[in-house]
Parts: structure tokens; C-alpha cells; sequence
């Protein structure tokens, strides 16, 4: 039988409706929820786990296919988390959704500074839990999909939404800038469609740590907006901080690349570099 694991107890596995254990051999290599998995249904038993497109440790699940970034016009977005998780992705082979929730509230100024900032990095939709329009986020489950974001941005409300009733509460993918309480324990997966899951997750909370194992003379090739001017550059060995001949500072000094990411990727490979020295 073959099925993915959609939740966590202990050491069995929720496998297809089943509650199933792992081979002896298994125990070690580790058994994740969103694991594709080979069984034995005569005595509930795992017997192989299939290959991962990806595995995060914390929190613990394999095979992501998008992540939902929802931001919202309160509280403030936090662009420099929102570039950290499109650094997370990108590494990952992670498809990102910015969601923009609570946008019968979101005023215009912001809607389009959110538009030109990120549009050409990750498809960005619109939705308002507290009015449960989320066809549009409905449309975009597509494989195992988590949701991240800050505090008070309304991924708990977008999740029951879409789950159709109350679902264990989300707590946040980055834990550093929590705000609020974290209370769900494990990771579980919610089917919407035949192959269709949300994850309902604790937190990443090796967020930062993951990101600053990046080497920084490679940060910038986790930013696709920057990838078209790496080859402007007067240097190969360009960090893009404060070389004269940058393509990227360039780029950004013109309006090519907003600003604002290129003064988070300088914050980012500061951080990385100094973590380097330690």
C-alpha cells in the first residue's frame, strides 16, 4: 500500500486512515509527516520511505510543495521576514504564494508597494478570512502546501476556512519574530483534494539558523530578481555590498530591484558573515 503519512503520534504514523509502525531498519533514518511511504496493510507496517523532494527538521515534515506567506495591512508587514522566506523556498524548491489577508482593509499605498516589490517572485492573491473570501487561496492548494507568516496576520482564520472547521492552531513558521502564543505541538496534515494538503505546523524555528548556514557569496543567487544583473557585475567575485561596478546595486539604484530588498540582502549577508567569524 502506498500512502503518505498526514500525522504524527509518538512513534506510529497515521498512513491512509490507518495508524501504522515502522520497520525496525526505519526507526533510525526517521519517518517525517508528509512522507510518501510504502506499507504492509495486513500488519500496518512501514516498510520504505520513498525519496523526499525535501525534509525540514523543525518543524519536522518532508515534501513541501508551496508555502502560503501570508501578510496582512495589520499588523505592519515585515518585509525582511517575507525575503527570508523567499530565501527559505528558494533553497528548499519551495513554490511561495504571498497571500495578502484582511484586504477589505488594505488601503492602496500598500497593496501596490506589496505589487511592485514582489509580483515578479511569487504569485500574490488576495483574501479575506473575516468575509471567507478565500476562493482564490482555495485555487492555489495545490500538493502539501504550510503557511507562514506573523502573528495576528490571520493564517489560523485562512486554514478553517479552507479546511471547512476549526483545525488545530497554527503557530508561526518564524518563531523569531513571534508575538503571540504557540500552541499546536506537532505537525498535521489536513486533506482538501486528492492529493491536496494544508500542514498545520509548530513553527519553524530553525529558521534563522538554516538561512545563515547559506554562504554569503552565494545569497544573492537565492534572489531570482537579482539572478538577470549577476552578469553586470565588473567582478565575478562581486559580494553586491560596496563594490563600485555592482549590476545589482545598479539595478537597485534605477528602480530595476526594489530597494528594499537590496537593503535586506545586505542585512542578510552581514548577519550570515557574522555568524561565519564565530
Amino acid at each position: 500500500m502506498l500512502g503518505k503519512v498526514v500525522k504524527k503520534n509518538a512513534n506510529q504514523f497515521l498512513v491512509n486512515g490507518r495508524w501504522c509502525v515502522a520497520r525496525g531498519n526505519l526507526k533510525d533514518q526517521g519517518i517525517f509527516v508528509g512522507d510518501d511511504v510504502v506499507c504492509d496493510d495486513r500488519e500496518n507496517v512501514i516498510e520504505k520511505v520513498c525519496e523526499r523532494k525535501n525534509v525540514l527538521v523543525r518543524p519536522p515534515i518532508a515534501n513541501i510543495d508551496k508555502m502560503i506567506i501570508v501578510i496582512a495591512p495589520v499588523p505592519k508587514p515585515d518585509f525582511l521576514l517575507i525575503d527570508k522566506l523567499l530565501i527559505f523556498c528558494e533553497k528548499n524548491e519551495i513554490i511561495p504564494v504571498i497571500c495578502v489577508n484582511k484586504c477589505d482593509i488594505l488601503d492602496k499605498t500598500l497593496k501596490n508597494q506589496i505589487i511592485s516589490i514582489y509580483s515578479n517572485i511569487a504569485k500574490i492573491i488576495m483574501t479575506s478570512a473575516k468575509n471567507d473570501d478565500c476562493k482564490e487561496l482555495a485555487s492555489q492548494i495545490k500538493g502539501v502546501c504550510t503557511f507562514a507568516g506573523q502573528s495576528a496576520v490571520g493564517k489560523s482564520s485562512l486554514i478553517n476556512a479552507l479546511h471547512g472547521q476549526d483545525v488545530e492552531q497554527v503557530g508561526d513558521l518564524a518563531k523569531k519574530v513571534e508575538r503571540g502564543k504557540q500552541t499546536t505541538r506537532m505537525v498535521s496534515l489536513y486533506k482538501l483534494g486528492e492529493d491536496d494538503y494544508i500542514a498545520d505546523t509548530a513553527g519553524f524555528s530553525k529558521l534563522d539558523e538554516g538561512l545563515l548556514d547559506i554562504d554569503e557569496k552565494k545569497l544573492a543567487n537565492y534572489y531570482p530578481d537579482f539572478v538577470p544583473y549577476l552578469n553586470e557585475c565588473e567582478y565575478s567575485s562581486c559580494t553586491h555590498t560596496k563594490e563600485k561596478k555592482c549590476g545589482i546595486a545598479a539595478a537597485a539604484k534605477r528602480g530595476d530591484i526594489a530597494l528594499v530588498r537590496y537593503e535586506n540582502y545586505l542585512k542578510l549577508y552581514d548577519a550570515i558573515k557574522e555568524r561565519r567569524r564565530k
